[in-house]
C-alpha cells in the first residue's frame, strides 16, 4: 500500500492525526493525507507498525493504547507539542462479537472505551484550538453497524451508534464555528478484522476459506469487500474545503448493504 505518485498540496500546513493509523483503514489514510500535504501523526499499540507508517510519510509515530486513559493523555499532550492538530481522524477501533449471554462486561467495556469513548475524549481535547483557529475537521470513523443492528454484535453495536450520535450532537454544538465533524461508516473492508472475521466463519461453520470470504461479501449488494483506500478517499474529501457543507453527517461505504 503506497500514495499515489503526483503529490497534492492540497492540505499544506495542516497537521492531522490518525488513531489507529499503523495498519488497515488508519494506514490508508495517513498515506491519503500526507499525500495531499498534511503534516501526519499516527498513533496506535503496535510500535514497527507505527514506525514503518511514520518512516513512509515521513510523519510521527506516537505510541499509546487509547484504552489507557492515562496514556491517551499522555499521547495528547505529546501532539499538542508538535502543533495544533487541525484534521481528527478517529481510526481505531476494535470488533469481538458473541450472543447476548456471553456478552460479559469486560467485553462491553473493552468495545466501549475504545469505539466509543477514545473518540469522545479525543475530539474534547483537540477540537478547542480548532474552534479558536476558525478550521478543523474531525472525523471518526464508525461503521455501518452504527446505522443498524447485526446478531451478536450488541456491544459493538451500540459502541457505533454512539460514535454516530457524537458526531451528530457535536455538528449542532460547532455549527458556526468553522469545524466540521462527520462520521464514515464502512461496511467489510479487507483488513486484518474481516481476517478475522473469516476465521471465525470457518471456525464455527467449518466452510473452507474462500467459501467463508464469499458469506462476507455476499452482505453487500456488489458481493465485494470495500478496500481501505476507498475509506481513505473519502476521509480526504471530507477534509477539502469543498466539503465544507458537509456537517453532521454518516458517509456510508458499503456497496449498497445499508441502504440509509
Amino acid at each position: 500500500m503506497k500514495p499515489r505518485d503526483v503529490p497534492d498540496g492540497r492540505f499544506s500546513g495542516k497537521l492531522a492525526l490518525v488513531t489507529g493509523g499503523g495498519r488497515g483503514i488508519g494506514l490508508a489514510i495517513a498515506l491519503q493525507l500526507a499525500h495531499d500535504g498534511a503534516r501526519v501523526i499516527v498513533t496506535g499499540r503496535t510500535r514497527d507498525d507505527l514506525d514503518r507508517t511514520a518512516q513512509s510519510i515521513g510523519g510521527h509515530a506516537l505510541v499509546c493504547d487509547l484504552s489507557d486513559r492515562a496514556a491517551t493523555d499522555a499521547m495528547i499532550a505529546q501532539a499538542q507539542a508538535l502543533g495544533r492538530v487541525d484534521i481528527l481522524v478517529n481510526n481505531a477501533g476494535i470488533a469481538e462479537s458473541a450472543p447476548l449471554a456471553k456478552t460479559d462486561d469486560a467485553m462491553w467495556d473493552r468495545i466501549m472505551e475504545l469505539n466509543a469513548s477514545a473518540p469522545f475524549r479525543l475530539t474534547r481535547a483537540f477540537v478547542p484550538a480548532m474552534v479558536e483557529a476558525g478550521w478543523g475537521r474531525v472525523i471518526t470513523i464508525a461503521s455501518n453497524a452504527g446505522l443498524t443492528g447485526y446478531g451478536y454484535t450488541a456491544a459493538y453495536c451500540a459502541a457505533k451508534h454512539a460514535a454516530v450520535g457524537m458526531t451528530r450532537a457535536l455538528a449542532v454544538d460547532l455549527g458556526r464555528s468553522g469545524v466540521t465533524v462527520n462520521a464514515v461508516c464502512p461496511g467489510w473492508v479487507a483488513t486484518r478484522m474481516a481476517d478475522e472475521a473469516i476465521a471465525r466463519i470457518q471456525s464455527r461453520t467449518g466452510r473452507d476459506a474462500a467459501t467463508s470470504r464469499a458469506a462476507l461479501e455476499s452482505m453487500s449488494p456488489q458481493r465485494r469487500l470495500i478496500e481501505p483506500e476507498e475509506v481513505a478517499a473519502s476521509v480526504a474529501m471530507l477534509c477539502t474545503e469543498a466539503a465544507r457543507g458537509i456537517h453532521g453527517q454518516t458517509l456510508v461505504i458499503d456497496g449498497g448493504q445499508v441502504l440509509k
